[in-house]
Order: C-alpha cells, then structure tokens, then sequence
C-alpha cells in the first residue's frame, strides 16, 4: 500500500489517477485549488483519502500538504505534479500578464511542491516522483510556444532531479501525454487575448476542433502510468499515445539529421593545441 500525493485533482487525468489510487486501496491525499471538487472522493474513502485545497502558485503551501501525508499516514510515497494549464497564442501575442502565470503554475508550482515533498520521500529510501509534462515538453510547435517552454521546463529539470535521487532510492517519471479526452482543451487552457492577423488560425483552431473530439482514453492512459509507477524499473520518460510517440520519433530524427549535416563543422572548436 503506497501513499500519494497528488496535485491538480479537480479534473482530468489528475482527477482519474486519483480515483484509480484511491479505488485500489491505497492511501492518497488528494489536492486542488477548490476542495468542492475533491469531496465525493473523500466521502467515498473516508480512512484512505484526505482532501486539501492548495493553490501551487502559493510558496510555502505544498509543505501543508506533505504534513498531511505524514501525519495521517505516516509518510509518502508517491508525488503526482499534476497541476497546471496550457495557453494558445504566438510568442508576440502572448502579454506577460499571461504568459507568466503559465510559468507560476506549471514550473515553480512543481518545484515548490516538490522540494516540500523531498525531504519525506528521502526519509522512505524509496518512492517516486511523477511530473506531467506533454507531447509539447518534446517538440515546440507554432501557437504553443508559451506552453512549451514551461513542459520544457518540466523535461529539463526532471532529468536532473532523476540524476541526483537515483543513489538515494527514488524514481522520476516524465509522463508526456499526448491528446486525450479530458478538459483540457476546455476549461484547463487559456488563450492569448491579442490577435495578431499574421499568425491567424494558429493553434486556436485546433482548439475549437479538437475539444471533446481526442483520440486518447484518459482511463488506459490511467493505466499505464500506474503500471509505470509500480514497475521495479520505471521509465524516466513515458509518452502517452500514438501521437505523443509520433512527435519523439519525429523530433529525433530530425535532431539526428541536423547532427549529422552540421557534424564536421560544429565539432571542429576545440583549441588547436591542448596544453
């Protein structure tokens, strides 16, 4: 029986992953910004599941949390970064009245969570941290780039923090979903309020026709981050779906080619001599 902490419970695939823990029997706290949300769940699993309201963005807040996980469970096993939203707009629409609260939510939200979460994980030797990134914190695309830069985050500092829990016992997981049927599209993405007529249609139509219509099943996408998370040896990435597999495949090709074209020229800068 493990203990989780998951954030960004309200809906979507945190709303889910949340559900299947708690279902299985284990121990969850469960948090969103509103705990309206979170209530059916704890009225379901009163001894296993405790409901918190934490805004991410807040410093100091996730630390509430963590006591929580402790004190009624006696410690953690499982953080689930789940919380944050996407934005459509090009790089010059975007205001930073709007851009900056994408980086408050997606990047320094997980990293204020997680550093809360650390000291209890390294106390268990053991565990794992799961931080969800997207098909976009792979490949940067027109329309996206806000969203982007912030999954990129997610990718980059992941990756080094799997370098440095790996000697202590812990795991890290990058979960990069592709689309699936969830509210993201809806209620989890926000757009950029200026209209530049040079970028438009980008990435906002693909809002209006995809919403409600995604090829992904969020409940086997479920499923497979579970089995990820307990497997003996977890994946430190782990795309969701075919496209999110299509958008790597893609992205390393193209970055072998560039490699190999550029190759003999941009490996020739080291000094001539080596003292």
């Amino acid at each position: 029986m493990k203990t989780w902490l998951i954030t960004g419970c309200s809906s979507g695939l945190g709303k889910l992953l949340a559900e299947a823990v708690a279902g299985r029997g284990d121990r969850l706290v469960a948090t969103a910004r509103s705990t309206d949300a979170l209530q059916a769940l704890c009225e379901r699993y009163p001894d296993t599941v405790r409901g918190l309201s934490l805004d991410v963005t807040q410093p100091g807040a996730a630390a509430q949390a963590v006591a929580l996980a402790e004190s009624a469970f006696g410690g953690l096993d499982v953080l689930v970064n789940n919380a944050g939203f996407g934005f459509i707009g090009a790089i010059e629409e975007a205001e930073p009245g709007e851009y900056r609260p994408v980086f408050e939510a997606n990047v320094f939200g997980l990293i204020e969570t997680t550093r809360a979460a650390l000291p209890a994980l390294r106390k268990r030797e053991r565990g794992c941290i799961v931080n969800l990134s997207s098909g976009a914190g792979i490949a940067g695309s027109a329309g996206f780039g806000i969203y982007n830069a912030t999954k990129f985050a997610v990718e980059g500092l992941s990756e080094a923090l799997a370098d440095e829990l790996r000697p202590l016992g812990l795991n890290v997981i990058i979960v990069e979903p592709g689309p699936f049927r969830t509210e993201f599209l809806g209620r989890s993405i926000a757009t950029a309020a200026r209209e530049i007529a040079a970028y438009a249609g980008m990435a906002r139509q693909y809002r209006q026709t995809n919403n409600g219509r995604q090829a992904g099943d969020p409940a086997k996408a479920v499923a497979v981050m579970l089995q990820a998370i307990d497997s003996e040896h977890p994946p430190l990435h782990l795309p969701l779906g075919p496209r999110a597999h299509a958008i790597a495949e893609r992205k390393l090709d193209a970055f072998r080619a560039d490699i190999a074209a550029w190759r003999d020229i941009s490996i020739a800068t080291d000094f001539d001599t080596q003292d």
